[in-house]
């Protein structure tokens, strides 16, 4: 494993556009359980990293909250959504080591908003590829930069691992 370096800059970018990504789904976990707002806390827990620069237990615990709450929610779009905040809220915990999963750490809340944009509209592969250009469109060069310090993302099978295959490229360019 090849070790990179990832500035405090770079986890404070990485985690505003990780907000920004999963807050455009977080409606659709919240009309799902309104009274449910470990998904929220997650994402407020981020926002309040991207202020201070400091990752404490209230980010760590609130992702791992969203990620609950999201194997709690009987609604796929939804679950999907929540897992986005998740993924967000963990986003500056990324290491400095070039491997796959750390890329997904990347990846994962632009990938979970694509994928909970696309189930809320009955699987239309549109709605879900509409939402990823809106991710690639609005990275920042830090987040640009980071991706292209890890290995590449294979093609995969699944939906989730095609629309992170087709951002892991497009934030190549």
């Amino acid at each position: 494993m090849d070790q990179v370096t990832i500035s405090e800059e770079d986890r404070r970018q990485l985690g505003l556009w990780a907000a920004d990504c999963a807050e455009r789904v977080l409606p659709l976990f919240e009309a799902k359980t309104p009274d449910d707002t470990r998904p929220r806390e997650a994402l407020e827990a981020l926002r309040a990293f991207t202020h201070t620069g400091k990752r404490t237990a209230r980010l760590r615990a609130a992702s791992w909250a969203g990620l609950k709450a999201a194997g709690e929610v009987d609604d796929p779009a939804a679950a999907a959504a929540a897992r986005a905040a998740c993924h967000a809220a963990a986003a500056p915990y990324i290491h400095a080591l070039a491997t796959p999963h750390q890329a997904k750490h990347i990846h994962g809340p632009a990938v979970y908003a694509a994928l909970a944009r696309e189930l809320s509209a009955g699987e239309d592969a549109a709605v879900g590829d509409e939402e990823l250009r809106w991710a690639i469109e609005h990275a920042p060069p830090q987040v640009r930069g980071l991706i292209r310090l890890m290995p590449a993302c294979e093609p995969g099978r699944s939906r989730l691992a095609t629309l992170r295959h087709h951002l892991d490229s497009a934030l190549r360019r």
